[in-house]
């Protein structure tokens, strides 16, 4: 347990160097952390350690005041985290729809939102039955937004014109890029379901 939790450790401090320098969330967590700090009127950025440092490094030493308050607790502690390992998945999927429930009605009770968090909690496990990744889908959600947002701005700039959205070529290429990011797994999954439809077929002969 220690090995994998000292690199899950490590890697949510990580994640905050694009989110809080570049405003890039790279994983889920860093996603939701942009969106309270929108929800706060912040912009992560390179403008945030002028505008707000205080902020910034508050939130730094606090990660490393927290790494401290981890190695104090969790040494006398372990015996006990290793007894929640046994606690029956049922049981602990209940907890969770519970308290995410109550998260909900706390922040907005609100019948359409409990609706909401049902049929995202049945995509998420829908997704993961199937093995689709979910963090790409709580970021595009996140970021889905500020890029429409940016996306009619541009066009009101252009007067509607998709044409400017190439006219630069730093733009178009970001553009190419983010194609090829989308098409490549597809025709690499569909050139893999070949070779093993191929493979089987030459074992049946």
């Amino acid at each position: 347990m220690a090995g994998p939790e000292a690199a899950n450790n490590a890697s949510a401090a990580g994640t905050l160097v694009p989110l809080l320098t570049l405003g890039l969330p790279t994983s889920a967590t860093a996603a939701i952390m942009l969106a309270g700090f929108q929800q706060f009127g912040l912009q992560p950025g390179p403008l945030l350690f002028a505008t707000n440092p205080t902020l910034v490094w508050g939130l730094i030493a606090s990660l490393l005041i927290a790494n401290a308050m981890l190695l104090v607790l969790n040494l006398p502690l372990i015996g006990l985290w290793v007894k929640l390992l046994t606690i029956p998945k049922p049981w602990l999927y209940a907890g969770i729809l519970l308290f995410a429930t109550l998260g909900t009605i706390g922040a907005n009770p609100s019948s359409v939102e409990l609706g909401m968090l049902l049929g995202f909690g049945v995509l998420g496990y829908v997704m993961r039955l199937y093995g689709y990744p979910i963090a790409p889908i709580v970021v595009g959600l996140i970021l889905g937004p500020m890029a429409e947002q940016q996306l009619r701005r541009a066009l009101s700039i252009s007067q509607g014109d998709w044409s400017y959205l190439l006219h630069s070529p730093i733009a178009a290429t970001l553009l190419g890029l983010a194609a090829l990011a989308l098409i490549v797994p597809l025709i690499l999954r569909a050139r893999g379901k070949g070779e093993v439809l191929a493979q089987l077929a030459g074992d049946e002969d």
